[in-house]
């Protein structure tokens, strides 16, 4: 029997932590890596076109499955590709064990071509980085790796070169496993629990604001808000667990905030914020009180100007304790009345929803809402960062098995078409919908190609406004002129012909229906160009009178630089009059 070498080590350690695809580019550093992936077949190597986009689909598919996935990229330009997806995977918590190829340990401190600093250039946008440059020091760098990756959910990353992956592995020396461990249950302190119940005792009003951290606790967080009257609002991550079917919902505030639950956090004497690092000071109110609940220590009262108190715990637990600790409420005024509020300002956001048919261009409103209608109640969507993040989140409901991914913590741009590319490898036969930006697609367009190679049944829906549009509102709620934000952009479905992916234009709202029913009924990729109205404004729940003023003074300063024409557009579009 042949001796097995470093790269087989490896392969063999990720195969066994169930790693079933790697994303990446071959190249010199990552040769003698690449070549013992031959010995492991169920392991599918994923020769995407730029190792960014490589990192966005690993991403989403360890989202979406729960399970590692990998990806690589060669010394120097080939695997510092890599460090925006990393970033990526670190803010979404997500299980990736990145291979960099690294510089021949002869000549490491040398500056030679495509040299790179390991300890400097990854440490930033992993949990663990590790070099290897003899044999021998592989298997502590490769179990520290896998098990930082498991316990710690989040990217890692190994650099080695492609002599070191070629030499033996040492004598007698196990290769590093997954160690067996169960979820452990995390109860809050007595002391907590003692404390909170004492905050409820003395708050008239209770709201509660979940997070991603209650995606396996639905049901306690549901019913400690029937025990307390209490409206629930959520974050973008929240979605997926707390919005459908849940009668206390008031949907979500801040930028891309919607329904009640604006209303509900700033009249309530006490938030009980669950699950959710929520970054967004200026939508708390300092007079509201606030309990913060996390698994992890670290972020408590991190971005809440106000924390009353503190709780590590998982949410179910917490929701279960404080439950049996306080009596339950009868009084539903509180509720009742953010409820009401809530069904009249998603009645408010609905307008180009039900007169959507009689806007040109499409309100991209509409065009979310119709693909609401027609998705798949198990679809996953992926989102770019931008308006199609907003639209997700007020107009697509995450009813039955739906699932939702996006860059939604590190908001990086270009993420919604790569991840879509790994949710549909991972889960052949689901449907798999990414709302893209035409400036995200346009940045990692080449990866179009690697959906097209392998005929992915995915369908990329591209909010087509010519512009960066997310940036030109920031621009404008900053009081100033917006500088650089259009776009030139080609006709994207003829794009997608020209290599294979099916194209659809859609350029009337009447055609939006039967265009987004006929890509979902379409085996394959398809590629749907929704030409949308550039003037639509996605804004927040509440105008306040300082947003309304830059906003203004931006449009005087518009005048000023001779665009009439685009403010007076922009204008009548959003009041209606064109």
């Amino acid at each position: 029997m042949s001796k097995k070498n470093v790269a087989h080590a490896l392969w063999s350690m990720l195969h066994a932590a169930g790693v079933r695809r790697v994303y990446g580019i071959p190249g010199d550093a990552m040769n003698g890596i690449l070549v013992g992936l031959r010995e492991f077949p169920d392991i599918e190597f994923i020769h995407v076109r730029n190792e960014e986009a490589g990192v966005f689909a690993a991403n989403a598919e360890a989202f979406i499955t729960g399970v590692p996935a990998a990806v690589c990229g060669t010394s120097g330009p080939g695997a510092t590709h890599l460090v925006n997806g990393l970033f990526d995977a670190l803010h979404e918590r997500v299980p990736v064990f990145a291979i960099a190829g690294d510089t021949s340990p002869q000549y490491i401190g040398s500056g030679i071509v495509e040299e790179v600093d390991v300890s400097t250039a990854y440490a930033d946008c992993t949990l663990f980085h590790g070099r290897v440059e003899l044999a021998e020091q592989a298997p502590a760098v490769f179990r520290q790796a896998l098990h930082t990756m498991l316990v710690k959910r989040g990217p890692v990353l190994v650099a080695l070169s492609s002599e070191v992956a070629l030499e033996d592995w040492p004598d007698a020396t196990l290769i590093p496993a997954a160690a067996r461990t169960a979820r452990p249950v995390v109860s809050p302190a007595p002391e907590d629990v003692e404390a909170v119940a004492g905050l409820i005792a003395n708050a008239k009003s209770i709201m509660i604001f979940g997070g991603d951290g209650c995606r396996a606790s639905r049901d306690a967080v549901i019913a400690l808000a029937d025990h307390l009257k209490a409206p629930i609002g959520y974050s973008w991550r929240g979605k997926t667990a707390l919005e459908a079917d849940n009668p206390f919902a008031v949907g979500m505030s801040g930028l891309l905030g919607w329904g009640g639950c604006f209303k509900a956090m700033r009249t309530a004497d006490l938030i009980l914020q669950i699950g959710s690092d929520w970054p967004f000071v200026p939508f708390y109110k300092d007079s509201v009180g606030v309990v913060q609940v996390d698994i992890r220590a670290e972020v408590l009262g991190r971005h809440t100007p106000r924390l009353d108190r503190g709780v590590v715990a998982d949410a179910g637990e917490f929701c279960r304790a404080i439950m049996d600790a306080v009596p339950a409420r009868t009084d539903r005024h509180f509720l009742d009345h953010i409820l009401d509020h809530h069904e009249k300002r998603v009645h408010s956001i609905g307008h180009y929803v039900r007169t959507g048919e009689k806007h040109h261009p499409i309100r991209p409103e509409y065009l979310a809402s119709v693909l609401d209608d027609v998705a798949a109640d198990d679809a996953v969507f992926t989102v770019d960062t931008g308006t199609p993040f907003i639209w997700s989140a007020r107009y697509l409901e995450m009813r039955g098995t739906r699932q939702i991914f996006a860059s939604s913590t590190w908001a990086s741009m270009a993420n919604a078409m790569p991840n879509a590319m790994g949710v549909a490898l991972a889960q052949p036969g689901r449907q798999v919908i990414a709302l893209c930006g035409d400036g995200g697609l346009s940045m990692l367009l080449g990866d179009l190609l690697t959906i097209a190679e392998r005929q992915l049944d995915v369908n990329l829906l591209v909010f087509h406004n010519g512009m960066l549009d997310f940036v030109d509102i920031e621009f404008q709620e900053a009081g100033l002129v917006p500088f650089g934000t259009t776009l030139w952009t080609p006709n994207f479905a003829e794009v997608a012909k020209a290599i294979g992916i099916g194209g659809i234009r859609i350029e009337d709202p009447k055609d939006v229906r039967a265009g987004l029913e006929q890509a979902l009924g379409t085996k394959g990729p398809v590629l749907i160009d929704a030409v949308v109205d550039k003037h639509a404004l996605a804004m927040p729940p509440v105008v306040t009178p300082s947003m309304a003023a830059k906003f203004g003074v931006s449009q005087i300063r518009q005048l000023l630089h001779g665009h009439a024409e685009d403010v007076i557009e922009e204008d009548f579009h959003n009041l209606g009059l064109l």
